[in-house]
């Protein structure tokens, strides 16, 4: 059973999270992170050192739900299923969201390049990790027959990961599924994905 102190960190960790998606980690201010949670500020410091040490967690905690993800969405019978899967799984979760926030790793991304170096190379090691997971699929699909093989593997893992992210951008922006949906089929075309 959690202590007091563990639920009161996740609490922050996850508002922190949803905050950070939907706002930026920029705008995210300690105010309105005490406003969220309904803790007082000392609360917040005790757990954190402040909105820097935060960050560090929400991207480690951004990064092992990535994984998470990962190993439910890239299940199946065969590569080729477990891609589909991938791509289906990806537009649930976004719709399940409304298309509010998009993608925290995206978001972070164009946010923090040019800002902050430190949290610059934690999402360049999240999208590595990323890129390999699929890139891993990819290959074991290409082996099989079922997805063109005159393309490296890691090449098309980038191109499926960046397709997804503007699907998923271009959604946000219209709070609509189908911008996502058409770059899904794209991706299925591009890749000769059979099943």
């Amino acid at each position: 059973m959690k202590t007091k102190g563990e639920m009161s960190r996740e609490k922050i960790l996850e508002t922190a999270s949803e905050l950070f998606k939907t706002k930026g980690f920029t705008a995210t201010t300690i105010t309105d992170l005490v406003d969220a949670t309904g803790m007082q500020k000392g609360s917040l410091y005790f757990h954190f050192s402040g909105k820097e040490a935060l960050t560090r967690e929400v991207l480690d905690k951004t990064s092992d739900d990535l994984k998470e993800f990962l190993r439910r969405a890239l299940s199946g019978p065969d590569p080729g299923a477990r891609i589909d899967h991938y791509f289906t799984s990806t537009l649930e979760k976004h719709l399940a969201t409304g298309f509010v926030g998009g993608c925290i790793i995206g978001n972070t991304a164009l946010e923090m390049t040019d800002l902050h170096q430190e949290f610059a190379r934690a999402i360049d090691r999240i999208f590595d990790e990323w890129i390999s997971r699929v890139a891993t699929t990819v290959a074991e699909a290409q082996k099989a027959g079922q997805i063109r093989d005159d393309l490296g593997s890691e090449t098309l893992a980038r191109q499926i990961i960046a397709t997804i992210e503007g699907g998923i951008m271009m959604s946000r922006l219209k709070k609509d599924d189908q911008p996502l949906r058409e770059c899904l089929d794209a991706l299925r075309v591009t890749l000769e994905l059979r099943r």
